[in-house]
């Protein structure tokens, strides 16, 4: 599954780009697609621009892919009535990060989460990443927050290791626990996770699904292959604030009209630039040798 990250060109929302991205992943097979993600520059997008995103989406994806839409916040009414005001489109489920800044005791995280199911019958994917919002949430609650019924799964980014291994050996097994530590991706699935939620698959998807695909077989092997071919390169997507590489990679690939974030985050530094220029001429030379 592919984190999308939104294009701008002068400003705006880039709906011309947007559009090509969906359809140039969907070529290549992704398994799903999460508009509005927080690595999609979801805080500096506006109430209008958000529907008009989920719009494009669910229009270009006509059905083929599931949908699920980013949406947290650390203000529960406020993501419910968020939540309330999407609905009427027709999207599969969302993907809620864990209230940051105010750094809830874990009964309240729990609340948070249940009251958002409460309100609505998509599916929701849970999403832990301590390092951005404060809090961790242990397995204990994710687990506890699994008996709800329509929530379905987590993202994992806690950046622990022996805590991912625990989630996926206690999961029950309707529940899916999917990485969003794009370098722990193989590591992951050979630990038997269900997948990934990936910012660097925007670089060669086809990879990133070959893996999947060979793990699955139980041909590690060939997996492992696959994966030393993009080891090194992940890291390199986030040497700066992502998504600023990936949107100059994209840009250098001719996918976006322009590599702009919005203000707090800047466009990458001259020396990373150099480096994803050379990274975009030997996936060039890869894509058309013979």
């Amino acid at each position: 599954m592919v984190t999308r990250r939104h294009t701008f060109f002068e400003g705006a929302v880039d709906f011309a780009s947007y559009e090509l991205l969906l359809n140039h992943y969907l070529d290549r097979g992704i398994s799903g697609i999460i508009p509005l993600g927080t690595t999609g520059e979801s805080p500096t997008i506006e109430d209008d621009e958000a529907e008009a995103i989920v719009d494009a989406t669910i229009r270009v994806v006509d059905g083929r892919i599931p949908i699920y839409i980013g949406l947290g916040g650390n203000s529960t009414a406020k993501v419910v009535k968020s939540l309330k005001r999407l609905e009427r489109y027709s999207f599969q489920g969302l993907l809620s990060v864990c209230p940051y800044y105010n750094r809830p005791s874990e009964s309240g995280i729990r609340q948070h989460f249940a009251q958002i199911a409460e309100c609505t019958d998509r599916k929701i994917l849970l999403y832990n990443i301590p390092y951005r919002t404060g809090v961790n949430l242990s397995n204990d609650a994710v687990l506890t927050l699994s008996e709800i019924p329509n929530i379905v799964g987590i993202k994992d980014s806690c950046a622990n290791l022996g805590q991912s291994i625990d989630l996926l050996r206690r999961r029950p097994s309707a529940f899916s626990v999917m990485t969003g530590e794009d370098a722990l991706f193989y590591t992951f699935l050979a630990h038997r996770g269900n997948g990934g939620i990936l910012a660097a698959a925007h670089f060669r998807p086809e990879i990133f699904l070959h893996i999947y695909d060979r793990m699955a077989a139980n041909d590690h092997h060939a997996a492992h292959q696959a994966w030393s071919t993009v080891e090194t390169i992940v890291s390199l997507f986030f040497r700066e604030p992502n998504p600023a590489p990936i949107k100059y990679w994209l840009w250098r690939q001719g996918l976006i009209r322009s590599p702009e974030c919005r203000l707090p985050l800047a466009t990458v530094s001259a020396p990373l630039a150099k480096e994803l220029d050379s990274l975009g001429s030997q996936h060039y030379a890869q894509e058309h040798s013979v």
